[in-house]
């Protein structure tokens, strides 16, 4: 594995979500995601409701987090693409992931689970970044 590779997985670990991006019905689509990295593999939890992991069980994903919102001057975005399939934790990595959210969109959420074994990783950094401030229309 590329250093960058090592880099990006240990970057991946210091924020708890991240976005899952495919297609559905030949549209794209991106949803936010609680990730773990489990044996090598990203492993997401997301809310069934959504119907999103019918449409992710089989495809090519991208996913990225990054720590773009922290304040830093300087961030990061971590992208994997892979295959995403659903399976079921065990109850041990299922813990991991802690507490689930209590609702999403006003429902009850109810957690399904992906596993993505990364094809390629990509890492990209910004230095010395400028610290956001609202623009103001006049």
């Amino acid at each position: 594995m590329p250093c960058d590779d090592y880099r990006a997985l240990e970057l991946l670990s210091r924020t708890p979500y991240g976005r899952v991006s495919a297609s559905r019905r030949a549209l794209p689509f991106t949803t936010v995601t609680r990730h773990l990295l489990i044996d090598g593999q990203l492993v997401l939890r997301l809310h069934r409701g959504y119907g999103y992991h019918q449409a992710l069980d089989g495809s090519v994903v991208a996913y990225e987090a990054d720590n773009i919102n922290s304040g830093a001057s300087d961030t990061w975005s971590v992208q994997f693409t892979g295959t995403a399939r659903v399976f079921e934790p065990t109850p041990g990595e299922r813990a991991l992931f802690g507490r689930t959210p209590r609702l999403a969109d006003g429902v009850p959420f109810d957690p399904v689970f992906l596993r993505i074994e990364p094809q390629f990783v990509t890492l990209h950094q910004l230095t010395d970044v400028p610290a956001f401030q609202f623009a103001r229309m006049a």
